[in-house]
């Protein structure tokens, strides 16, 4: 059995939920860099299943670079038009030829590319609306060396990097992050005039939490002024609504607050996204890998998606310590704030950490002593089964974003 450097410790803080003051932010699907983060991720999902479809396994690939350029539109009340369209660039590195085989990693990132535009922005024209390029390099071959090592079982770390997670979440980030999922889920399919650019701010100050929403409509489903001041008020009543099933703190709710009825300026879309006008886009600029933005708790500063599922640390540490911290949480009893800090070091197998790191708040009757070994049994039986992780991420099942 291996020896794992896992270590246990009360955190130096209080818990989130009793500070004074809780930031939380989520940019949802329809956000200039969250559209980045998809397209990246679906980008190297699929070139990890076309090399385990050719070759039989997965070869060196990162495309965590995507970029987008912001286009120019007219919106109008009824529809108005893309005058020039949204530029994404994808950029990484990918292993092109294997043993003789050529491989068509561009072809390939292309077409996952526009699949998850088709899919996530359906008033998006691929036609006229976005250009999609590719400029995929090759990989380092030192890198390709750490990545592909035959014989190991559990390949080896590629960098000297960390992972964060935290667990449970609070009232106000699960308000957020529900707040922006609903919206884009069931709300949308009822109210197609709501496009899939919706960002929430959370604020919390004591007991008193207000959400700023900002709601990207489509133009082709409003017909005038009155039509998009009933539209604002709708999402505004949905999510005091929604609010109620999460907290009982009181909850005010604002919606597209820079609008400017008098002047006409308001935020209205042809596409749903402000990719559309002036708002360019980059991975890793957003939600980190638990689909939030979280200044009161511990990041890490790694773009996760696009990253490979094999051995980069910035992807499966981030992903697998956010894991670690709510399964803890749910199976050992007596923790009320829980962080998980994993660090790897490059050339050492990935579920062998150079320390993995667990903080922890407990309530008055838990005293750490008697919950640090299932704490560390836990982690332990994580790390034990961390190539799992890549298996998740390829098949779709772990959102990074």
């Amino acid at each position: 059995m291996t020896e794992r450097n896992i270590r246990v410790r009360p955190i130096d803080r209080d818990a989130v939920e009793d500070e004074e003051v809780e930031i939380v932010e989520r940019k949802g699907l329809g956000h200039p860099d969250s559209i980045c983060d998809g397209i990246a991720e679906r980008v190297s999902q699929a070139l990890a299943q076309a090399y385990l479809d050719r070759v039989g396994k997965v070869l060196h690939y990162n495309t965590d670079e995507t970029q987008l350029v912001a286009g120019t539109a007219a919106p109008a009340f009824g529809g108005g038009e893309v005058i020039e369209p949204i530029y994404v660039l994808i950029v990484g590195r990918a292993t092109k030829e294997y043993e003789g085989q050529r491989i068509p990693v561009d072809a390939i990132a292309l077409d996952a590319a526009r699949n998850y535009l088709r899919e996530t922005l359906p008033a998006l024209d691929l036609e006229t609306d976005v250009i999609v390029d590719v400029k995929l390099g090759e990989g380092s071959g030192d890198l390709q060396t750490v990545f592909g090592e035959e014989g190991k079982a559990v390949p080896m770390a590629n960098d000297t990097s960390f992972g964060v997670g935290h667990a449970p979440l609070t009232e106000t980030e699960t308000l957020v992050h529900q707040t922006e999922y609903r919206l884009n889920t069931e709300y949308h399919d009822e109210n197609p005039a709501l496009g899939q650019d919706v960002k929430v701010m959370g604020k919390r100050e004591g007991d008193q939490i207000d959400l700023t929403v900002a709601a990207a409509l489509v133009d082709e489903h409003v017909p005038d002024m009155d039509a998009y001041k009933a539209e604002v008020e709708s999402i505004r009543e949905f999510v005091a609504d929604l609010a109620a099933e999460y907290t009982d703190r009181e909850v005010t709710v604002h919606v597209n607050t820079a609008d400017d009825y008098e002047d006409g300026s308001i935020y209205l879309t042809t596409t749903g996204t402000s990719a559309e006008q002036g708002d360019d886009g980059s991975v890793g600029r957003g939600n980190r890998a638990n689909g939030l933005i979280t200044p009161n708790r511990s990041m890490s500063m790694e773009a996760t998606s696009g990253k490979n599922p094999v051995n980069h640390i910035g992807k499966i540490y981030n992903l697998l310590s956010t894991e670690i911290a709510h399964d803890v949480v749910h199976e050992v009893d007596g923790i009320r704030d829980l962080r998980i800090r994993l660090l790897s070091q490059i050339g050492r197998p990935i579920d062998e950490p150079h320390v993995a790191d667990a903080h922890l708040v407990t309530t008055d009757d838990t005293d750490i002593e008697d919950i640090e070994d299932d704490v560390r049994e836990r982690i332990d039986h994580h790390l034990e089964h961390v190539t799992d992780i890549t298996e998740r991420v390829i098949d779709g099942e772990l959102t990074t974003f």
